[in-house]
């Protein structure tokens, strides 16, 4: 268990170390909206008191909060893009790793294909094959006749009788066949329309 190596990176860590930096400076902005709300307090009560010298400080410690509450406003927008620029490279890193790795494996496929110049012979050679086998079916099929055709299909015949002896004969059947009863034909009849018309 205790063995196993971390899986954390360095660039997990320094992705942690940013959105800790960001955590921080939130906090300071709310420890800074806190102190500005304070000031203003004191400012009022100091003005109720007719102290308007420490009014007035109250109201310059306020505003020199607020100045810093700017400039972390600016760091805390650096600090968020920074964050997101590194999680992006990380992205784009492993889109390349990625890419690389598809490469390298087309690669190998064409490898063993032979290369270009291998799939070219090979269909060079299906494609002369074919045009040699139609060469031969158009001569041949071009110079026979019908009676030439007819010939060399009763070759085959004879020969199949050779290699293969006689065709046996079918058994013939030692039932004896039912005798079928033949219907006595009767004349049709003509129809009441027809004798009426047969005989006008």
């Amino acid at each position: 268990m205790g063995n196993t190596p971390s899986r954390v990176t360095a660039q997990d860590k320094a992705i942690l170390d940013l959105k800790l930096q960001r955590d921080k400076l939130h906090q300071y902005q709310r420890r800074i909206t806190v102190l500005t709300d304070k000031e203003t307090a004191v400012a009022r009560q100091m003005l109720a008191a007719g102290d308007k010298k420490r009014a007035l400080l109250a109201l310059r410690r306020k505003k020199y909060q607020e100045s810093l509450l700017e400039k972390t406003d600016g760091q805390l927008a650096q600090l968020e893009q920074l964050t997101r620029n590194v999680e992006f490279a990380l992205i784009q890193k492993d889109i390349v790793f990625g890419l690389q790795q598809g490469t390298r494996v087309l690669r190998e496929i064409h490898a063993e294909m032979g290369g270009i110049e291998h799939v070219e012979k090979l269909m060079g050679e299906t494609a002369d094959a074919i045009a040699y086998q139609r060469e031969v079916s158009e001569m041949l099929g071009g110079r026979i006749s019908n009676q030439d055709e007819d010939e060399v299909e009763d070759e085959l015949a004879a020969l199949e009788l050779e290699v293969n002896g006689p065709a046996p004969l079918p058994n013939v059947p030692d039932t004896k066949l039912p005798q079928a009863e033949v219907p006595e034909q009767q004349e049709p009849q003509p129809e009441p329309e027809r004798r009426a018309m047969l005989a006008s």
